[in-house]
């Protein structure tokens, strides 16, 4: 029998939720406020269903793909790159810096830049997701490779492990909770960077969407899409959780496998 503190702790986050929505929906109809400035969840979902649907899914692939395709690149570049960073120090000590001076650098100052120099299409767009996405997963993952304990590193080089089989059978099973740490963040920031590349030159996607809607005044139009860019980060996210569970469930927390 389910106890009552824990099904508190299983609806507590959606009445947490549906109360703040009734509470803006009644805010918005007391206050009589225009849905130009601010509105109502109603007047969101009304907008919504309105849109033809062939139109959302147009601007919602176009975000997942250019997120997806960031997102994967920040992956294939940011392990490799991370066992590169903790197998040498004078590696580590050389191009880290670099790496703290590009994820310090504002991306919407520098998103500008990259779209003149690469172009239109979609590369200029996944190379901004890439770059807000990378850091996260390259930092993680060293501290991961770094925090093994050092006796089965010393250990492993006295049965005369090589360098590769102790990255691949110690050093990377230690780092998996921390990887995966990184790339539930990481998902995240992939959509954040999918959106402000499209709001600095798309001629679809979600952020395009928002940007299009803000400047006709439509404003229950851009909250509904940004409600779906909420959607999918939380999906995103989730199924960044659900591979975890699937493949590395021994990595899990204890409490959550």
């Amino acid at each position: 029998m389910v106890s009552k503190s824990a099904l508190g702790e299983r609806f507590a986050p959606g009445l947490a939720l549906l109360g703040l929505l009734l509470l803006w929906e009644a805010s918005c109809r007391l206050l009589s406020l225009p849905a130009f400035v601010l509105p109502s969840p109603s007047a969101i979902l009304a907008a919504t269903w309105k849109l033809d649907p062939t139109i959302w899914a147009e601007h919602i692939f176009a975000t997942l793909r250019v997120t997806l395709l960031g997102y994967g690149l920040s992956i294939l570049i940011g392990i490799p790159l991370a066992i590169a960073l903790a197998s040498s120090r004078l590696l580590s000590r050389t191009l880290y810096p670099l790496l703290v001076i590009v994820q310090s650098t504002p991306i919407v100052a520098v998103a500008p830049i990259i779209v003149v120099v690469m172009g239109a299409g979609d590369l200029p767009r996944v190379f901004i997701t890439f770059l807000i996405a990378f850091f996260p997963i390259v930092v993680s993952t060293v501290t991961g490779l770094l925090a093994t304990p050092p006796e089965l590193i010393e250990l492993s080089r006295s049965l005369g492990a090589s360098r590769t089989r102790e990255f691949r059978n110690i050093r990377l099973p230690y780092a998996i909770p921390h990887l995966f740490s990184a790339l539930r963040i990481s998902i995240t920031l992939a959509v954040i960077g999918a959106v402000v590349a499209e709001f600095v030159a798309a001629d679809k996607g979600l952020g395009y969407f928002i940007n299009f809607s803000t400047s006709m005044f439509q404003v229950p139009q851009a909250f509904a899409a940004l409600m779906m860019l909420v959607i999918i980060s939380l999906a995103l996210f989730q199924l960044v959780g659900l591979a975890q569970r699937l493949f590395f469930t021994w990595s899990l927390p204890k409490g959550e496998s």
